[in-house]
């Protein structure tokens, strides 16, 4: 069954536009390429945040893991058991960012023109005319994604790679911004099509959501009830071009060299680690640096610490490793190996300290 039947709802499909109390008459309707400064960033990330947090209850950090990647220009893989809110977590993200949202329910039948769109004769010209599929939307949920075959799940290949589709021999670019996030169930194997390492590499970060504490779902229960109705929506924070500028704003930010260097390493560790048949390729060590300086700037800093790549490791490489057959049967998870990484890899000095007492220098 698909991820939509949570306590809290669905939130109401995304609409162009932005709040006037929440955006700044300066920043309405930013240009592309205009970058934001880090504290605006960081502000227009605390809304958002509060308005997807009003509705999805219980998941803060996987939506700030999740923000920070839209951030970062990445793709999300939300995995987990069914009615944990997968679905309306990508809605609502959606929603509050002000970008098109579309949703595909995968199914084994799926085909890839059903996500690209095809050329359709029209008789009128007697001409075929290109149909563009959902995928040419802000943010393309794509429902349960290890449910369509192989074929299918390759539609997205290029879309989440180069921001453009290819259909008979033409290429067609897919708007700006541009975001993918895929649900997927791991607890069922019959009618379903694992997603191939290619494929997983695409997505910036894989995450799980996790079933919320006692208070947590007693206030799905009572929000639910204050309600009256069953669809929960959430208001836009910013448009489609201020969420360009926010990304404008983030690569703005330079990061340390021996940060840099600690990404390499952990990433490193990882295709040496016993436990590991092919490890994390450099666009691991890659997302792991650009998630992290997300991260830093959500919090309000111009600079990427430590803590922030320890923070992000787990969802950035676990899903990129390929275990050995005596460790898959010995029960240990790609998981357990990034945490194992984590704690023989030493961290680099304390860069935060260091950028600070240069400047007060």
């Amino acid at each position: 069954m698909p991820d939509d039947t949570t306590g809290t709802g669905e939130s109401t499909r995304a609409t162009a536009g932005t709040t006037t109390d929440a955006i700044p008459d300066a920043i309405t309707g930013s240009a592309e390429g205009l970058a934001l400064p880090v504290a605006e960033v960081a502000r227009l990330g605390a809304e958002i945040l509060a308005r997807v947090g009003s509705v999805v209850v219980g998941m803060r950090e996987p939506l700030q893991i999740a923000l920070a990647t839209v951030l970062a220009g990445g793709h999300v893989l939300f995995e987990d058991v069914p009615g944990l809110g997968k679905t309306l977590a990508a809605r609502s993200i959606a929603s509050a960012v002000g970008l098109d949202f579309r949703r595909l329910q995968c199914t084994p039948d799926l085909l890839p023109s059903d996500i690209t769109g095809s050329f359709v004769y029209v008789p009128s010209t007697a001409e075929f005319e290109f149909r563009p599929g959902p995928v040419f939307t802000g943010l393309f949920l794509a429902d349960e994604i290890n449910r369509t075959s192989p074929k299918t799940q390759s539609a997205l290949l290029e879309a989440m790679a180069e921001g453009q589709v290819s259909v008979e021999g033409q290429s067609f670019p897919l708007p700006r911004p541009f975001h993918v996030v895929a649900t997927a169930n791991p607890i069922e194997s019959e009618g379903t099509y694992a997603l191939p390492e290619a494929q997983l590499d695409r997505f910036m970060v894989r995450l799980g959501v996790g079933y919320p504490d006692t208070d947590g779902e007693t206030r799905v229960l009572l929000a639910r009830v204050a309600r009256r109705r069953e669809v929960a929506g959430v208001e836009p924070v910013t448009d489609a071009a201020t969420l360009l500028a926010m990304q404008a704003g983030v690569e703005q930010v330079d990061v340390d060299p021996d940060i840099a260097a600690y990404c390499v390493a952990l990433a490193a560790a990882t295709r040496r680690h016993r436990s590991v048949e092919v490890g994390a390729s450099p666009r691991g060590s890659q997302g792991l640096l650009l998630v992290a300086r997300a991260l830093a700037v959500l919090a309000g800093r111009d600079f990427v610490i430590p803590d922030d790549v320890k923070r992000v490791a787990v969802p950035v490489l676990a899903h990129r490793l390929t275990l050995t057959v005596q460790a898959w049967t010995s029960g240990v998870s790609p998981s357990q190996v990034v945490m194992d990484v984590l704690g023989s890899v030493p961290g680099p000095p304390a860069v935060g300290t260091r950028r600070r007492e240069a400047a007060q220098g």
